[in-house]
């Protein structure tokens, strides 16, 4: 057998690595709780902070924007379920076809931020993404676009557990808005697992059910299968648009590879209606201010040291680097409690007012769990204001 088949265990493992990874193998074979608490081998760690994910959601601006513009309810509802299978392959697949395989990313600090903008055909779309808890981890963030009128919010946690891989029930939701129309779109989040983890070239998969449910009175289904023997390939999935409560009488159906081509179809006549390709619609670049221009709570200049350790393969020196920015902020935690304080955090406020995800979770069955989220997380506009003065 070739030493370059992937197929053989620990393949894609650099030879020093190899009994790292095994014990890394070893560990999570027993592992129960986020993902935060293990420790991965140094070959697999990523430079990018996990707060830095947010900006998967808009990395098309053009079709994030594009149900704005549309005046059919109908044809919006399935426009915003493009726009969000578009996102998918930046959000799960983007790392590991650039880096050769998922990496482990930073685990973000309590207050951390990442702040950016896109500017492209679609107008200005902002970018505000704060790590809003550290037990549990918990990401929120806040993208807008205020000449077209959309935003979305939201925020997540992770719970992982091991049964043969590493399996991942994303915890929260995001809800997109569109301000001509005053309508919401409560987004619930997929399920995943890590694949190739014996060959040493891990790599998401999406599996079971996510939902968008409208207020207009729309339901699409995504359906996540996965490479079966059906399919032959992976990352594959099928969707439904339909109006709630009716899964049967579907509008519109979609079926491809989130990581590839999908195409659009008329439930009905069966007639192709519109197709995305990821290779056709290019990202535009997000546009965060240069690391000497950030301020200390910013992502990429609170990790500059540990991203350029990793970078140049010192792991001795990312080690070290990471425990003052840890040591930092467990001194900090102990003083706030000392204090009777907690942290305020800039951008996002809890709230026990959710009328938006109530109305629309209860059509599909959703609960909050604000209990493994630390609360339930809004985008504070006057908090907003006062940052941005």
């Amino acid at each position: 057998m070739s030493t370059n088949d992937n197929s053989k265990e620990g393949a894609a493992v650099p030879p020093a690595a190899r009994g790292s990874w095994s014990s890394f193998l070893k560990s999570i074979a027993s592992f129960n709780g986020d993902l935060s608490s293990l420790t991965a081998p140094p070959f697999i760690l990523s430079t990018t902070s996990l707060t830095e994910f947010s900006s998967y959601w808009a990395e098309h601006p053009s079709v994030f924007i594009a149900p704005a513009a549309e005046k059919d309810p109908k044809k919006r509802a399935m426009l915003v379920l493009k726009w969000f299978l578009s996102t998918l392959k930046q959000q799960y697949a983007s790392r590991s076809e650039e880096l050769g395989s998922e990496k482990k990313p930073l685990n973000p600090f309590l207050g951390e931020l990442f702040l950016g903008k896109w500017e492209d055909e679609a107008g200005t779309t902002q970018l505000v993404s704060e790590q809003v808890s550290h037990h549990p981890p918990v990401t929120a963030y806040c993208i807008w676009n205020e000449k077209a009128g959309i935003s979305l919010q939201g925020y997540n946690a992770q719970k992982a557990s091991f049964s043969s891989t590493i399996n991942v029930k994303q915890i929260g939701h995001a809800i997109l808005h569109i301000d001509e129309y005053d309508e919401d779109y409560l987004i619930t989040l997929p399920s995943l697992h890590i694949e190739g983890l014996i060959t040493g070239r891990p790599y998401v998969e999406l599996n079971r059910a996510s939902y968008i449910q409208s207020s207009t009175g729309y339901t699409a289904k995504i359906d996540y299968s996965g490479k079966g023997w059906i399919s032959g390939k992976k990352n594959t999935f099928s969707a439904s648009l339909y109006p709630t409560g009716k899964e049967k009488e579907a509008i519109y159906t979609v079926d491809g590879q989130w990581t590839d081509n999908f195409t659009i179809k008329d439930a009905k006549t069966k007639k192709v209606i519109d197709s995305f390709s990821p290779s056709v619609t290019m990202c535009s670049p997000l546009k965060v201010a240069p690391v000497e221009e950030q301020g200390e709570m910013e992502s990429r200049r609170a990790w500059k040291k540990v991203a350029d350790a990793i970078k140049k393969g010192d792991t001795d020196l990312a080690g070290q680097e990471k425990s003052i920015i840890e040591n930092q902020q467990r001194e900090l935690r102990k003083t706030e409690k000392e204090q009777g304080k907690e942290w305020e955090r800039k951008y996002f406020s809890r709230t026990s007012d959710y009328p938006t995800f109530k109305k629309l979770a209860e059509k599909l069955g959703e609960q909050i769990n604000d209990s493994l989220t630390n609360g339930v997380w809004v985008f504070d506009k006057e908090k907003a204001a006062k940052a941005k003065a």
